[in-house]
């Protein structure tokens, strides 16, 4: 036999010696217009187009036979968990790029953390000198949008550096700054590799057998750069990813 809870009985006997009766009393306000069904549909139009707007979404509703507004329609969607974000912002995915990373994922899914303590990686990343690349929330007050505390100030070409870096398991390796507004390209590439990841390599594996593990970019797979790597990498035990 299941035990109510106390909470429970109280209510009930609130509810008698106030009405007579332990039936909830109808909660008061507008009945709700639309059926369950009828949101169902308004979350399946929602989730065909993530960026249509409330408006948009309450028209295509209206025009499956339901009148509502677009408030409506926000208040709906809101009870149904879906809320109105900016959109993250990342690199576009082709077919082939999709297709890769599967494959990837499943050749090593059984892999160890031994065995990726022995992979070595390595990217690049740029930096902009002056100013942020996002965006910056300020407090103001009206009529303060362009006083100078309130903006963020834009160059039309800034200057950028381009930094190259290496990490494994065992810490992280050397840094290469690339003179300013110079982009990594095969020859600065082959010779990084050169001066820079064959060093840590000797450090941090000494003789031990290790993996490099870079990304596809143009320049890693240069055909000059990998003439030059294969040179480099003969008297190690190290194979490229």
């Amino acid at each position: 036999t299941k035990i109510a809870p106390k909470s429970t009985i109280y209510r009930f006997i609130k509810n008698f010696k106030e009405r007579g009766s332990i039936l909830v009393k109808k909660a008061s306000g507008h009945p709700r217009k639309y059926s369950k069904r009828q949101d169902r549909l308004l979350k399946r139009i929602q989730l065909r187009d993530r960026s249509a707007t409330s408006a948009e979404l309450a028209q295509e509703w209206q025009q499956a036979g339901v009148s509502a507004s677009a408030r409506t329609v926000r208040r709906r969607l809101l009870e149904d968990g879906l809320v109105s974000r900016r959109a993250a912002k990342k690199p576009l995915l082709s077919k082939k790029n999709i297709r890769d990373r599967l494959i990837f994922c499943r050749k090593y899914s059984e892999w160890t953390a031994e065995d990726w303590g022995k992979v070595i990686f390595s990217d690049e990343a740029p930096f902009r000198l002056f100013g942020a690349s996002g965006k910056r929330l300020v407090w103001r007050r009206k009529g303060e949008r362009y006083h100078q505390s309130c903006v963020m100030p834009t160059v039309k070409h800034p200057d950028t550096i381009h930094v190259w870096g290496c990490f494994s398991s065992k810490g992280v390796g050397s840094l290469t700054i690339l003179p300013k507004n110079t982009a990594m390209n095969k020859e600065w590439y082959q010779n990084t590799l050169q001066q820079q990841l064959l060093p840590t390599i000797q450090q941090q594996f000494g003789e031990e057998q290790c993996i490099f593990q870079h990304d596809g970019a143009p320049c890693h797979k240069a055909k000059v750069k990998n003439n030059a790597f294969s040179s480099m990498m003969e008297h190690r035990a190290i194979r490229q990813k």
